[in-house]
């Protein structure tokens, strides 16, 4: 798995990924990334996005890992994806599920459900840490380690 890693300094998320893979002729890529992983009791979330190949705006060096935003940045940036994202799908599985079926099947459900949601099919999937071999789709997982110096 590739390593990518960002830096407390990092000013806008990068799209080399997503550039690679639109000159290969990919054009609907959905990022998917998860929340609740790391709580004791409660859902695994997560979330597909298929953003715009090139999309522009003053906020987006703003986004950053979701633990590290005040909840007014992450409710103002949830509007301005919403605004500019071609389709948005989201998957949840309960607590009872992750405590019979464990964290990581959990979390790969919820990351299955989410794609399912989305209205337009992906032809590329980006994953944050994992893969999803039961999802009959070209993927790769991104780990994203954050340096603290």
């Amino acid at each position: 798995m590739k390593r990518v890693k960002l830096t407390k300094n990092l000013q806008t998320p990068s799209f080399t990924e997503e550039e690679m893979l639109e000159a290969q002729g990919y054009q609907h890529i959905a990022g998917i990334d998860e929340a609740g992983r790391g709580s004791l009791a409660g859902p695994v979330v997560a979330a597909a996005v298929i953003l715009p190949c090139h999309i522009e705006g003053p906020w987006l060096n703003q986004v950053k890992d979701s633990k590290q935003l005040s909840p007014a940045r992450r409710e103002s940036l949830f509007h301005h994806i919403h605004q500019v994202a071609i389709s948005i799908g989201i998957g949840v599985v309960p607590h009872k599920v992750v405590d019979a079926r464990g964290i990581i099947k959990a979390t790969r459900l919820a990351m299955k459900l989410a794609i399912d949601q989305l209205s337009l099919a992906p032809e590329f999937l980006l994953i944050d840490y994992m893969r999803l071999p039961e999802v009959p789709l070209p993927q790769k997982g991104i780990c994203l380690a954050i340096n603290s110096r």
